[in-house]
């Protein structure tokens, strides 16, 4: 029987190996437009999107407030979204796209097929994994 206790037998270890290959490979493809990996995040849902509250971020993103807000506040110094509470409830928070945020996903547009190209594998398996992914995310 297999040592359960060995390294090659986790599932974590690959899966956070993975985790920080892939995030290395998007770091020189997203300085390029001056985001970091969490930033590019927020800019997916916001492209979108276009607007929606801090809390519907965390919801997509599975990230607390607490992670959010400074990560908000720099794409906000940046000049790509507008951060403002809502005029109904001003405990929301609404992030809205600016035109600059809007510009920016042109740069982004080769992202995924340049991290593709970087990971050497087929675009089948590409997504075979992130079905097996999101199937073990989604319980």
């Amino acid at each position: 029987m297999e040592d359960l206790l060995k390294l090659e037998s986790q599932l974590c270890f690959p899966a956070y190996a993975f985790s920080r290959k892939l995030t290395s490979l998007y770091r020189p493809l997203l300085s390029a437009i001056n985001l970091t990996y969490p930033q590019y995040l927020v800019m997916l849902v916001l492209w979108e999107e276009r607007e929606c509250t801090v809390n519907q971020l965390g919801e997509k993103l599975d990230l607390d407030s607490g992670t959010l807000t400074p990560l908000l506040k720099r794409l906000e110094q940046k000049g790509f979204v507008d951060r403002k509470r809502s005029r109904a409830d001003e405990r929301v928070v609404i992030i809205t796209l600016t035109e600059a945020g809007n510009q920016l996903k042109q740069g982004a547009k080769e992202i995924p097929k340049k991290l593709v190209k970087c990971l050497d594998v087929s675009m089948d398996e590409l997504l075979h994994l992130k079905g097996i992914l999101n199937k073990i995310l989604n319980k």
